[in-house]
């Protein structure tokens, strides 16, 4: 795999486009658009607020249950034996990241998005956007393409970050819980972005555009590379280094400041 600069790889996006076609670039967040891991920075802080509800914690013990876990205890308690189990390899990354977005069962939208604006701005957000990514997601919109923020982690924090680059929540495709009313629900609508779901929700937003260009940093960002025309590995992780072959044409994009 080449690396490449940003205004050489934008050429290719162009060029990836024929006269009229109308066209969309989807992005990953953790690791891709920004440092570090929002849906991390969610889950912990939940933990640390140790206000798993009813619904939550009833669920967390279901689901424990089924994967042979230890389910007795506070939802606090449960969710961390599932969280370290997922560490072990013993329970499944889709999973936990499902698990991440509907913890906060019984919180309604507006307290989930409220408590993610806290956590962006504990953790300093801002400093920490690749500058390469960002600046090749306002030259896409500048340029009259559809920009998807696609995540596998929860909504609630995926939008509150994606607005801080005013890229709006119809725009944005993460790991969301069923809501009923404004309370959120302890089950996840499926599939979450997540590896092959990750194309699966650009399909159902495209309409008529073609994904001119996706960038992605790891393993499960590999279908929806593959999926592009304009491949793009922003600071790629060993996972997908390790598969760059799956993808023809995956160029990294050199980084920038």
């Amino acid at each position: 795999m080449k690396t490449a600069p940003r205004a050489a790889i934008l050429d290719r996006i162009r060029a990836a486009l024929a006269p009229g076609e109308r066209g969309a670039v989807a992005v990953d967040g953790d690791g891709t658009l920004r440092s570090g891991d929002v849906g991390e920075d969610f889950f912990h802080a939940t933990i640390r607020r140790c206000d798993y509800r009813d619904e939550a914690s009833e669920a967390l013990a279901r689901v424990a249950d089924e994967h042979g876990l230890p389910s007795e205890g506070p939802g606090v308690v449960v969710a961390g034996v599932i969280y370290d189990a997922y560490l072990a390899g013993r329970f499944p990354e889709e999973r936990v990241c499902e698990m991440m977005a509907w913890g906060v069962a019984g919180w309604t939208v507006g307290e989930a998005r409220a408590f993610a604006e806290s956590i962006l701005d504990r953790t300093k957000l801002e400093s920490r956007f690749h500058a390469e990514a960002v600046a090749a997601l306002r030259w896409a919109r500048d340029a009259g393409l559809e920009v998807y923020l696609v995540s596998a982690s929860p909504r609630a924090i995926v939008e509150a970050a994606a607005a801080r680059l005013d890229i709006g929540a119809d725009h944005v495709l993460a790991a969301t819980p069923d809501v009923e009313g404004e309370v959120v629900k302890a089950r996840p609508v499926r599939p979450i972005p997540y590896g092959p779901g990750k194309v699966h929700a650009l399909q159902a937003k495209l309409g008529g555009r073609v994904l001119a260009a996706a960038f992605g940093d790891n393993a499960f960002d590999v279908p929806m590379l593959a999926a592009s025309r304009v491949p793009v590995a922003v600071r790629p992780k060993q996972r997908l280094l390790d598969r760059a072959a799956e993808v023809p044409g995956l160029v990294a994009l050199e980084p920038e400041g």
